[in-house]
């Protein structure tokens, strides 16, 4: 005869593997295809400029729970940019921006994210959602809340539009100066990423 010990061994596995599969019949993936760019928009006191990473070549894959339940909902996955892929448009301000940002010493920009504050409704029109992300740059890990654009464009194609803005003083970086400190970068930065990312159940 099975002791009642064991027996309630085997209830509680059975239990753990029901929720299992509930849980993960609840995720989705959605994979980022090639071809992505993050930008990075900032001024002087003389000017405005921009910085981008163009064409992203990983092809990684988020994980997001569609649990409407557990909201926010849970998000695996990052995005791993080259600094040294920074571009400017113009190579003095493209070498001062890769200097500044440390990419020797700290060569990549990770934007880890974490949650949604709901699940897209993907039928075509306009949503506009917020997410939690965590930016590892120059060393520094900061949490920001972004602001999320989905269109859903068919065939289960997603382009997503990502914006936050963050100062360079977030990650204990000293915004660059030129000819003795006559052009003065301003703090504040606007991060836009745009990824197109392919859904798959």
């Amino acid at each position: 005869m099975l002791s009642p010990k064991f027996l309630i061994i085997l209830l509680l596995l059975f239990i753990s593997s029901f929720i299992n599969k509930e849980d993960s019949s609840q995720v989705t993936r959605w994979v980022i295809m090639k071809g992505g760019s993050l930008r990075v928009d900032g001024s002087t006191n003389i000017n405005k400029f921009n910085c981008e990473i163009n064409s992203y070549a990983r092809t990684d894959t988020l994980s997001i729970s569609k649990n409407a339940s557990k909201a926010p909902l849970a998000i695996n996955g990052s995005l791993i940019l080259d600094v040294q892929h920074f571009d400017c448009h113009n190579p003095v301000m493209t070498s001062d921006l890769r200097k500044t940002l440390k990419a020797k010493t700290y060569p990549k920009l990770i934007v880890k994210f974490i949650n949604l504050s709901r699940y897209p409704e993907l039928n075509g029109q306009r949503e506009y959602i917020k997410g939690l992300v965590s930016i590892e740059l120059a060393g520094v890990t900061k949490r920001f809340e972004v602001d999320y654009k989905f269109l859903y464009s068919g065939a289960n194609i997603i382009q997503l539009v990502g914006t936050r803005q963050v100062n360079f003083s977030d990650f204990n970086i000293v915004p660059p100066r030129k000819i003795g400190g006559m052009i003065q970068t301003n703090n504040e930065l606007s991060v836009v990423f745009n990824l197109r990312m392919r859904v798959i159940d």
